[in-house]
């Protein structure tokens, strides 16, 4: 999968990610500091799905029209301990395939998924 990791999304867990074969641009290394409305470009242009734990993506996602090939992954969970936060994520991330046209809540014991564009 293309992800888009924001500047909140731990470093580790980008690495845990392009390790297991992902195709993973962080912000951090590329364009530390950028708006959140630039990081949703980044994330539109380039088909990716963004991973954040910035609950402020959810209004932007929804006035963005983001293509289907698109998604955000919204962290609302505990930040693991920093000795197992790439294995808890990747996880997280790697129960599913269907991230892309969606808005994901992924929390402690669920995840909540709505469609980006109505059906």
């Amino acid at each position: 999968m293309r992800f888009l990791a924001d500047e909140n999304f731990p470093g580790d867990a980008v690495s845990a990610l392009r390790a297991a074969g992902h195709d993973v641009s962080s912000v951090s290394e590329r364009s530390p500091g950028a708006r959140d409305v630039d990081v949703l470009v980044m994330a539109e242009t380039e088909l990716r799905i963004l991973l954040t734990f910035d609950k402020d993506f959810g209004e932007l996602a929804w006035n963005a029209g983001l293509p289907a090939s698109c998604g955000i992954m919204l962290f609302r969970m505990p930040t693991p301990p920093a000795a197992s936060i790439e294995e808890a994520l990747l996880a997280r991330i790697e129960e599913r395939s269907d991230w892309a046209g969606h808005f994901s809540v992924i929390e402690t014991g669920r995840v909540r998924m709505r469609s980006l564009r109505p059906a």
